[in-house]
């Protein structure tokens, strides 16, 4: 069959935390346009996390969804918290692709259960942003004149109240606190990169309808009335968050933005911290 050529025809786009939710709708998305991928998910869940993070089957799952656009893939496991690691899976890539012109660092956790005093802090800075922080260190040298870097932040990080907030424990405090600094990362980073003419921009989704935000975790935090809230509890009150009157976004729609940032339409944009939020910030007030 024939596949109309795409507005990415011949790019290569390195993907985290591509096994589900946002990153495979990212990683699909982009094949899509015409980009061949490298993917990258650690496909296992660690202590302080309290729902399972993605499989190795959710990779596979990845892949077969890749390759039946008639694009290419090469996914590893990794953990975006090792450099090396996400430098091996990046080399594998660069082995069977020959180049990298798209970097989207989107591996995420809401890590909300701590083992010891201060693990799911801990545990939620070191996927959320020192993985983004790793993830640039290892594609930067690799990346030329036109080159796109995406990175998923929220609107988390730049609402008011958030970090300080002993109603969201260790974790939303790491959570929001690492997203704030990925939003002012990516404007110091677009300037190192711009006389290079690479590009640096952040999406800050609300509510997502992945797992992140579909757990029991985050239902209380909506729900502190009750001890054990259900998805139905919890979506009674997802929609007082955003000026529109939804509960979530799709992963899909925060995929257009990513798309758009990754082409040549978006040339001159960088340093951007974009809001995709139903205007959620609009309401809720800002803190950055």
């Amino acid at each position: 069959m024939r596949r109309d050529v795409g507005s990415l025809e011949g790019k290569i786009a390195f993907v985290t935390g591509a096994a589900r939710g946002q990153g495979r709708s990212h990683a699909v998305r982009l094949a899509t346009e015409g980009a061949d991928v490298i993917a990258v998910d650690i496909c296992e869940t660690f202590d302080s996390m309290s729902y399972p993070l993605a499989t190795p089957e959710d990779l596979a799952q990845t892949v077969k969804d890749v390759e039946a656009l008639d694009r290419r893939i090469v996914a590893r496991q990794g953990d975006v918290r090792s450099k090396s690691e996400l430098k091996a899976v990046l080399e594998a890539g660069l082995a069977e692709f020959g180049r990298l012109d798209i970097v989207v660092a989107n591996a995420g956790v809401t890590a909300m259960k701590s083992p010891t005093p201060a693990q799911a802090f801990i545990d939620g800075v070191d996927v959320d942003l020192q993985g983004v922080l790793n993830t640039v260190a290892v594609t930067v040298p690799h990346l030329t004149e036109g080159a796109s870097i995406i990175v998923t932040g929220s609107t988390a990080g730049l609402m008011k109240g958030l970090i300080d907030n002993p109603a969201i424990g260790p974790g939303g405090a790491g959570y929001a606190w690492a997203k704030r600094t990925v939003a002012s990362y990516i404007e110091a980073l677009a300037l190192q990169l711009a006389p290079h003419m690479i590009r640096v921009n952040a999406i800050h989704p609300t509510n997502v309808n992945t797992p992140l935000l579909h757990n029991e975790d985050i239902y209380r935090a909506f729900r502190p009335d009750l001890e054990h809230p259900t998805r139905e509890d919890a979506e009674v009150t997802f929609p007082a968050m955003q000026a529109m009157p939804i509960p979530y976004i799709e992963p899909g729609d925060v995929s257009e933005l990513v798309v758009f940032l990754a082409g040549d339409k978006s040339r001159y944009l960088t340093g951007m911290n974009i809001r995709l939020d139903a205007g959620a910030m609009l309401k809720g007030g800002m803190s950055f």
